[in-house]
């Protein structure tokens, strides 16, 4: 089946580079992607997108079903997203680890699985372009956003392990489609269940391609062809290179997926932090003037209430893709980890939101707004305008580090790379919960192809089909997070009286 894969591949890759060459053709290629993007985006905004707030401004019905369904988890799971912090580090070092727990892959090993697809260039992109749009109160509705998801995240995550699957040849079947069709099942909604468990399917496949897949390589392109003005040229190039890599990884499945994962994550975040820290201490000055302006810009009503509406849309939306809290996707990643106890993965998991968007975020946008990149109205005001996020944020490090847009560029590939990786496991997932596991090699081939496809298309058309994708997989999903949370909660509180008795840390003695 590898052999096969790598053939197809290489074959269908090729296939496209010998096209793309061809006088013309890849300017009408483009053309056509970027007219049925824009096809499907409207059908989108349509169905799942429409305004609910009933005064001037647009809060689309997707984000204000997240942002509840937040604030519900948040306080329904006693402010889990704050208590339980330390004990997540606990989990994470080994503590309570067992050699004979069940599972495919580590908990370490499944955050950083999760970790690869969110911590991309929704983080570099993204945050760009949700201060270029809404300015830099978008920030603070982020942050928020960031720490209301800590719930979401850890009742996905208990939810996925509660109903996992563990099938004969030792894979893990686990998401929010299992617990969407087994979960509700139990409830005597199984025909409901059912038939969100395959809108999440189809909805996760189509975000895999779009947000986890076209928006990452055209967002790094954009950055990677300011230090290679070839490929502004020729991007298909950059498109093939990066189906080819992604195609050889991807064959492995988890096992595999899980060790790139744990090996590029630590490294590429840690180099990003750095950079941006020393940007941000080198201003320390000015940090406590950007911060008030970050608050006092996010409560303004200076241009009204559909301007302040506006700044708080762009923040929720931004790390609604940067974290994907509430998406359900992260789920699948965490159905995977060895572990007695389903809410200690969900414990695990409500770090990603806090890594994710609390930190890494604030420190883009931190840099972002010290460096003055975002004001629309001066030198990068194009790339503003035309959604290139990741190019910005390279404009942003360059102005104080010169040389660090090559380093940035590489972190921009590898983020990109890691966030590929991890959604081409998650689409696959769906893929087989709908067709069965003979069929997965069809779904490979085409992310490989997609990766090729998301190179030559526009950024403002692949950002939008990207953004309608990933927020409608919270659609379904959060329906199942409401109905199940009182089992998850159930779970939590017997949980919690065995840690405080003692009980976790005699099993491990046990073991």
């Amino acid at each position: 089946m590898k052999g096969i894969l790598f053939r197809a591949v290489s074959l269908l890759a090729g296939m496209v580079a010998a096209q793309s060459v061809m006088a013309g053709e890849e300017a009408a290629a483009a053309s056509v992607l970027n007219e049925g993007l824009g096809v499907l985006n409207g059908w989108l905004d349509t169905l799942l997108f429409f305004d609910v707030f009933p005064g001037e401004g647009e809060f689309p019905f997707i984000v204000a079903w997240l942002v509840a369904g937040a604030v519900f988890l948040t306080v329904k799971m006693g402010f889990i997203n704050f208590r339980l912090l330390g004990h997540s580090v606990a989990i994470l070092r080994g503590r309570y680890s067992r050699p004979d727990d069940v599972g495919e892959v580590s908990p370490f090993q499944a955050l950083t699985t999760a970790l690869s697809a969110t911590v991309g260039l929704g983080n570099i992109a993204g945050v760009a372009i949700a201060i270029g749009i809404g300015g830099p109160g978008a920030t603070f509705w982020m942050i928020i956003a960031g720490l209301l998801g800590m719930s979401t995240k850890f009742t996905e995550a208990s939810l996925a392990q509660m109903y996992r699957e563990m099938r004969p040849d030792g894979h893990v079947m686990g998401g929010a489609m299992e617990y969407l069709s087994r979960g509700f099942a139990g409830l005597g909604w199984n025909g409901f269940g059912k038939g969100l468990a395959i809108l999440f399917s189809f909805l996760t496949i189509g975000a895999s391609l779009g947000g986890g897949n076209a928006f990452q390589v055209n967002q790094s392109l954009t950055a990677v062809k300011q230090q290679i003005p070839y490929l502004a040229q020729e991007p298909w190039v950059y498109g093939v290179v990066m189906a080819v890599l992604v195609g050889v990884v991807i064959i492995g499945g988890i096992r595999r997926i899980a060790h790139v994962a744990e090996a590029i994550v630590p490294t590429m975040v840690g180099i990003y932090l750095a950079a941006a820290g020393w940007i941000v201490f080198s201003n320390a000055e000015r940090v406590p003037e950007v911060f008030n302006l970050i608050f006092s810009s996010a409560f303004s009503m200076k241009a009204g209430m559909g301007a302040f509406v506006g700044i708080m849309v762009q923040g929720f939306k931004r790390a609604a893709f940067s974290s994907e809290a509430g998406i359900g996707s992260a789920a699948i990643a965490h159905s995977t980890a060895r572990t007695p106890y389903p809410v200690r993965q969900g414990i695990v998991a409500l770090m990603e939101p806090f890594i994710d968007t609390v930190v890494i975020c604030t420190m883009t946008a931190l840099v972002i707004i010290i460096t003055g990149v975002y004001d629309a109205n001066g030198q990068h005001a194009e790339l503003i305008a035309n959604n290139q996020g990741a190019a910005l944020t390279a404009m942003a490090f360059g102005s104080v580090i010169s040389w660090f847009p090559v380093v940035l560029s590489i972190s921009v590939v590898l983020f990109a790379y890691s966030t590929m990786i991890s959604w081409s496991y998650y689409g696959e997932r769906c893929w087989t919960y709908l067709f069965g596991e003979r069929w997965s090699l069809i779904y490979k081939v085409a992310f490989v192809l997609v990766i090729v496809a998301g190179s030559i298309g526009s950024a403002s058309q692949v950002l939008n089909f990207s953004d309608y994708l990933l927020l409608s997989m919270a659609f379904p999903n959060m329906f199942a997070l409401y109905a199940l949370s009182g089992q998850v909660k159930r779970r939590l509180n017997a949980y919690l009286a065995k840690l405080r008795s003692g009980e976790l840390v005699r099993e491990v003695g046990r073991g």
